[in-house]
Parts: structure tokens; C-alpha cells; sequence
């Protein structure tokens, strides 16, 4: 079973994000995704005024979930929105077509600048919001 849930202590997140072979930042928010109770990776991220900003969205070292991953991100995102934050960028680094492929999916546009953005009003309620 796919499970997307906080990270509940710091200690948690730093062993996971070891696991996941990115750094560790206790002033972020995170996300972790298991498959049977197995790590699959982690999200972590924050939100500011300018909108969410997510650092990183990856994968558990030597493996790619794609399915998990996409939840993970997409999961991330409902938080944000929930939170009343309706921008989001990814700031990690999408140097791989697999990240790339990965974040697109998520919902983030590439920008003229290289950047990763996503607008998530209406997102996750106007079932059309790709086609405007």
C-alpha cells in the first residue's frame, strides 16, 4: 500500500533524507512516501509569501518510484493549496529527464528562465485547469 504522510519529528526527516541522499534542512516542512511500508522518498518543503517552495521531491537512493513520487508531489501540492498558497515552485534540481519528467507530471511548467512553477488555483477543483 502507497502511504504519503508528514515526516513527525526531525530526527525523522534527517534519517530520511540521508535515505534519499539530499540534504537535510530542519527549517523545512517534508513529506515522505512508503510502498508496503518500505521508503519510497521524500518531499521537503516550505511555504512562504511568494508562494511553496519545494526542494526537493526525490527517490529513496538506487530506486524511482515514479507512482510514489507523483503522489508524493502531488500530495505536497494539496497541502500548499490547502494552506491558502496558491504558487508553488520547485527549486531542486530537475538536471535528469526522470526529475523532469517526474515534475511535469506533478503539474510544474518550465519556464522561460528554466524555472519550475505551478499556478494551483483551482488545481485541485477545476477538472479543466490544463486547458486554460
Amino acid at each position: 500500500m502507497l502511504k504519503v504522510l508528514p515526516i513527525q519529528t526531525k530526527a525523522e526527516q534527517e534519517k530520511i533524507c540521508l535515505a534519499c541522499g539530499v540534504k537535510y534542512d530542519p527549517d523545512l516542512l517534508a513529506y515522505s512516501a512508503t510502498v508496503d511500508d518500505i521508503l519510497a522518498g521524500v518531499c521537503q518543503f516550505k511555504l512562504t509569501d511568494k508562494g511553496g517552495l519545494l526542494y526537493d521531491l526525490s527517490p529513496v537512493k538506487d530506486s524511482f518510484d515514479f507512482e510514489a513520487l507523483f503522489v508524493l508531489g502531488r500530495g505536497t501540492l494539496n497541502f500548499i493549496d490547502l494552506c491558502g498558497v496558491h504558487k508553488a515552485s520547485f527549486l531542486g534540481t530537475a538536471a535528469d529527464e526522470q526529475t523532469q519528467r517526474l515534475i511535469k507530471a506533478v503539474g510544474f511548467k518550465e519556464q522561460e528562465d528554466g524555472s519550475f512553477t505551478v499556478d494551483l488555483e483551482g488545481f485541485f477543483t477545476d477538472h479543466c485547469h490544463d486547458k486554460k
